[in-house]
């Protein structure tokens, strides 16, 4: 069954909308990791819309399971992520009108300069994998680079909106998937997870990991964070039984 990564940037969303010191992403990690995540993901984006130096910083000091910084290829954050020494980067493409992640990490179109960003990490020893959409191309150019994982930018499926379109879409990445462990990568997978679309993913045959942000943190709105972390664990891991409080 897949690993679950976490990402708090949505409670650090709520927190900027104020320019307040609340809610704390850190607490966030703390209560993620004991509902069960795996991994912490954090974002650092060159504008600093939500997760801020601050964070990562205490986060590499207080998080116990793995912690995952996604980040753009300037130079900028490369040499924050050289200093911060996360456990791991996942490589993303960024665009400032953006709401959020629209797409893969063009790796075909911009090799050089994504292989001279994986070269500083990966000397620094941190493991390095590249967002990428399922598109054999970029598996192709992300194995040239020796990247440990690559993951898959499952977006169009999760904004299907009718089931025809889902299933094609799902066929795409199972597709992507063998061809990422035909190439000995670790296969792992995220945007626009929820708590009703999860499952046909955790059944790509050795995907190692899913990520999920924004349905976890809309849930623990109204739940909690641990709880919410632990039902999308549940989801993951049929074998957990998940117990609901009293």
């Amino acid at each position: 069954m897949p690993k679950l990564g976490v990402n708090i940037d949505h409670i650090a969303t709520v927190r900027q909308a104020r320019r307040t010191t609340e809610p704390d992403p850190v607490w966030a990690a703390a209560l993620a990791e004991l509902g069960g995540a795996d991994a912490i993901t954090v974002h650092l984006r060159e504008d600093r819309r939500h997760i801020q130096d601050r964070d990562v910083r205490i986060l590499r000091e207080t998080v116990r399971v793995k912690l995952n910084l996604e980040m753009s290829i300037a130079d900028e954050i490369v040499d924050f992520a050289l200093d911060v020494l996360p456990d791991q980067c996942t490589l993303v493409p960024e665009k400032r009108e953006e709401v959020t992640t629209e797409g893969g990490l063009d790796v075909v179109g911009q090799l050089d300069r994504v292989r001279r960003c994986v070269d500083r990490l990966q000397e620094a020893g941190i493991e390095t994998s590249l967002f990428i959409d399922p598109d054999e191309k970029q598996i192709e150019a992300s194995d040239s680079l020796n990247v440990h994982a690559v993951e898959l930018h499952t977006g169009q499926y999760a904004d299907a909106t009718d089931a025809e379109t889902q299933t094609r879409e799902l066929d795409l990445l199972f597709e992507a998937g063998e061809e990422v462990r035909r190439r000995n990568m670790l296969l792992l997978m995220g945007h626009g997870l929820t708590y009703r679309n999860v499952e046909p993913i955790v059944e790509i045959p050795e995907v190692y990991e899913l990520n999920i942000g924004h349905s976890i943190v809309s849930r623990a709105v109204l739940v909690g964070f641990e709880r919410a972390v632990r039902e999308m664990k549940a989801l993951l891991n049929p074998s957990i039984t998940f117990l609901s409080e009293e």
